[in-house]
């Protein structure tokens, strides 16, 4: 039975973690007892940008709002309030009402609900999610995960700079502690044409090529490649290789997302493993067919997406 974690293993992380900065990042409290972070007083912003206003990048996220992860949530929520792009956020409420969602985040108006009547697990509800983004660029963050400082900003920066369907960069595990250590994941640092991030992804048991979590992709690609796959875990594989094997892109070598290691995490889940190989074989497969129709397309002399330059070198100053 396969039991390789959808992130980076902890065998593939630095011996020892770096500090995460976030301590010092404006507009964020010390953490308290809790260890989560809070919105400083300064830095709440009266919801006066409205969806009206054209947001340019969107997050959404799937959350069946349970108890021990609100506090995760609302952290999200603060760590949004520390993007400089303008941005929008789908909340996909996966089989709970509307009434359950923390009053804080009702009264942002950035903050669009799309409230489902039953449960329909993560990929279903990111697909219904991503039916009510207006925002040109999409992106995605699960419930209880964080983004860093200038996330939004430098992928979207880099995509819109050199024309790519889809922008990403690394992917940090956020401990108990504050700490974080840094994936870096199997596809190098770069541009990458349409269908190469799934050459780093050998066999559908080897590490994933980039955390999925981690990518910034058009809405209309998103689109139109079918969003994430009917499967009830590791859909998202399925979403990176679609997204990656029909566009150009890029991969940022900085941190852009923080995963948050915890003990009510999905994939620390003794039921986890039970599906997983299958998941990633369908994946991997998906990757593999793609291929096979991006080469008879070539032979045809039509063409997927171009080209770009391989050895691009990049320039971010977003920190773990």
């Amino acid at each position: 039975m396969l039991n390789t974690p959808a992130r980076c293993p902890d065998s593939l992380a630095p011996s020892k973690p770096i500090r995460a900065p976030v301590e010092g990042i404006p507009g964020f409290r010390n953490r308290g007892p809790s260890g989560l972070l809070t919105l400083s007083p300064t830095n709440k912003e009266v919801a006066a940008v409205t969806v009206s206003d054209h947001a340019e990048v969107a997050v959404i996220t799937p959350t069946r709002l349970r108890t021990d992860r609100i506090p995760y949530l609302l952290e999200l929520h603060t760590s949004l309030h520390q993007q400089d792009v303008k941005w929008q956020w789908v909340l996909a409420l996966d089989g709970v009402p509307i009434s359950q969602l923390p009053a804080r985040l009702r009264d942002d108006a950035r903050v669009q609900t799309v409230p489902l009547p039953r449960a329909v697990g993560a990929g279903a509800a990111r697909n219904f999610a991503v039916n009510e983004v207006t925002a040109d660029w999409c992106t995605t963050a699960d419930d209880d995960d964080l983004l860093p400082e200038g996330s939004l900003s430098a992928r979207l920066r880099h995509a819109r700079e050199h024309g790519l369907g889809w922008c990403a960069g690394w992917s940090a595990d956020l401990h108990a502690d504050g700490a974080v250590s840094t994936w870096n994941c199997p596809t190098p640092p770069g541009f990458h044409e349409a269908g190469d991030v799934w050459g780093y992804w050998p066999n559908p048991e080897a590490t994933i090529p980039i955390g999925p979590t981690t990518l910034l992709a058009r809405t209309d690609l998103i689109r139109a490649s079918g969003g994430y796959a009917a499967l009830p875990q590791g859909e998202d594989y399925a979403y990176l290789v679609g997204i990656t094997g029909t566009a150009s892109g890029a991969l940022l070598p900085t941190v852009v997302y923080h995963y948050r290691k915890h003990p009510e995490q999905m994939t620390a889940q003794p039921s986890y493993p039970a599906m997983e190989s299958r998941a990633r074989q369908f994946a991997w497969r998906h990757g593999k067919h793609l291929a096979s129709l991006r080469a008879e397309m070539t032979h045809r002399g039509s063409a997927f997406p171009r080209a770009v330059p391989r050895d691009h070198e990049h320039h971010s100053s977003i920190s773990a």
